[in-house]
C-alpha cells in the first residue's frame, strides 16, 4: 500500500521535463525488467497492520538487538525564529531513523547476476565478473532487507537523557522533532547512539549546531558532486551499484575552499530513496565537508521504484524539503548548489521567488558528458532564462568547470 502510495505521488509530480527525459532514455523498458527485492508480506502481519497507525500504534514495540536493526541519521539542531528578537529559543532538531529486519533480504543472486548482465559484466570473464558480482550484492543489500515498521528505538541525548524515536510507519521510518536542553555553540558537534548501541550498525548519529544566522550551503548530490549519470538509467545503475563512487573534478576542492571561507551548515539534498544512506554518506565524508543529507522517506524493496525516485517529481520532492530548511533557519545566507540533468534550476529559482534574497547566489553545473542526455534542452540558455525569472542576473550563475566560481564565491565574503 505505501509502496503504491509513493508511486502515485511521484506519478501527480512528474514535470514535462521529467516525462520527456524519462521518454528519451526509455526508462520504463529498463524498469520492466529490473527484479523485486523484496516482499511487504514478509513483515509480519501485526507490525504490517498496525503500522498505518505510525506513531500512536498502541502495539509498537522496541526493536530487537537480536533481529533488527536501527539506522540513526545525521541532522541540524536550529534555534526556532521567536517573533520577539530577544527571547533565545532552545536547540532542536529533527530526529530520523529508520528500521530493518537483521539478515532478511532474499536471496538477491539473480538479482546480481541480472545487473551484472545489464553493465556488460560478460558471463564466464572470470575475475572481473566474479568481483563485479560481489560489489554489486554488498550494494544490493540496503533494497534487499526487509523493512521493520511498528518498531522504536531509545536514544541518549547529549544532556544524558533518554528519549524514544518512533515507532516507525509504512516506510518503518520516523521523523520528530526533539528539543535539546545541553548548551552549544555554533558549528559543535555531538554524537548520539541508542541506549543499546548494538542495534545501530552504522554507529552513532552526528548532530551538527546552526544558530539563526550565518551561512548553509545547500547542494545536490547527483551530478553536481557525484558522478550519477542520472539522465540514463544503466549509468544509474552502474555508478550505485557497480564503479567506485567518485566526486565531479575540482568540486571537493570547491567545497574545502567555501568550508573556509564562511564555515557554513552544509545540507546534501537528493532525490535517492534512505536505502543509499551508508552509501551516499561514506562518500560524501571521503571528499566533501561533513552534513545533513535529506534522501527521500520511501523504501523501495525493487529496483524499478529505486529508478522512479531518482527520475520522478524531484522538483516537488526537492522544494518541500528546501522549504523545511528555511523554517529551520531563515535568517541564514544560503548558497545553492545544483545541476542541469534534472530540475534544480526549477527547484532554486522557485525558491528564490517566494524567499527572496533567502538565497544569495546559485550556482548549475551545465552537465555535457552524460550519454543519452538531451543537452540542447537541458543546457540551453532559454531554459535557465526561464527557471531563473525575476531572479537577478547577479544571483545565478551557469559553469562548467568549477574554477570558474571561486571569483563569485571569495565576492560572497563580507557580504
Amino acid at each position: 500500500m505505501q509502496r503504491a502510495f509513493d508511486r502515485a505521488r511521484q506519478l501527480l509530480e512528474e514535470t514535462r521535463g521529467d516525462k520527456r527525459s524519462r521518454k528519451s532514455e526509455d526508462f520504463k523498458s529498463t524498469e520492466k525488467t529490473l527484479p523485486s527485492l523484496g516482499s511487504p508480506l514478509s513483515i509480519p502481519l501485526t507490525q504490517n497492520i498496525s503500522s498505518y497507525l505510525g506513531s500512536i500504534n498502541p502495539l509498537a514495540g522496541p526493536v530487537n538487538p537480536a533481529t533488527e536493526e536501527v539506522w540513526l541519521l545525521d541532522n541540524t539542531a536550529y534555534r526556532p525564529i521567536h517573533p520577539y528578537p530577544h527571547s533565545t529559543q532552545p536547540w532542536q532538531a529533527e530526529f530520523q531513523a529508520a528500521f530493518f529486519k537483521k539478515d532478511t533480504g532474499t536471496d538477491v543472486s539473480k538479482a546480481v547476476a541480472d545487473i551484472a548482465d545489464k553493465l556488460g559484466l560478460k558471463e564466464g570473464s572470470g575475475e572481473e565478473r566474479e568481483k563485479g558480482e560481489r560489489t554489486i550484492a554488498e550494494r544490493l543489500k540496503p533494497f534487499a532487507d526487509v523493512v521493520a515498521p511498528a518498531r522504536w528505538v531509545e536514544v541518549k541525548l547529549p544532556d544524558g537523557k533518554v528519549k524514544r524515536l518512533g515507532p516507525g510507519g509504512r516506510s518503518a521510518t520516523t521523523q520528530q522533532t526533539v528539543a535539546l536542553s545541553s548548551k552549544h555553540n555554533d558549528g559543535d558537534e555531538v554524537e548520539t547512539d541508542a541506549v543499546k548501541p548494538e542495534v545501530t550498525p552504522l554507529g552513532p548519529m552526528r548532530t551538527g549546531f546552526a544558530e539563526p544566522e550565518g551561512w548553509m550551503v545547500i547542494s545536490d548530490i547527483d551530478d553536481t558532486i557525484k558522478v550519477t549519470l542520472t539522465p540514463s538509467p544503466i549509468g544509474i545503475l552502474r555508478t550505485t551499484f557497480l564503479s567506485t563512487p567518485t566526486p565531479i573534478p575540482g568540486m571537493p576542492e570547491l567545497y574545502t575552499h567555501i568550508q573556509s571561507l564562511f564555515s557554513p551548515t552544509w545540507f546534501y539534498l537528493s532525490a535517492s530513496p534512505y536505502n543509499l544512506y551508508p552509501f551516499l554518506r561514506t562518500f560524501i565524508h571521503a571528499h566533501y565537508p561533513k552534513g545533513t543529507m535529506c534522501l527521500r522517506d520511501a523504501s523501495w524493496m525493487d529496483l524499478s521504484g529505486f529508478l522512479l525516485s531518482l527520475t520522478q517529481g524531484t522538483e516537488a520532492y526537492k522544494r518541500e524539503r528546501i522549504e523545511t530548511m528555511h523554517q529551520w533557519l531563515p535568517k541564514r545566507k544560503v548558497l545553492c548548489l545544483g545541476d542541469s540533468t534534472q530540475s534544480d534550476p526549477e527547484a532554486y529559482g522557485d525558491i528564490y521567488r517566494k524567499h527572496k534574497g533567502w538565497p544569495k547566489k546559485i550556482f548549475i553545473r551545465k552537465v555535457t558528458d552524460v550519454e543519452g542526455m538531451n543537452v540542447n534542452e537541458k543546457n540551453a540558455p532559454e531554459r535557465f532564462e526561464k527557471a531563473f525569472k525575476d531572479v537577478p542576473k547577479d544571483v545565478w550563475q551557469v559553469f562548467e568547470d568549477p574554477n570558474e566560481l571561486y571569483a563569485a564565491v571569495d565576492a560572497l565574503k563580507g557580504t
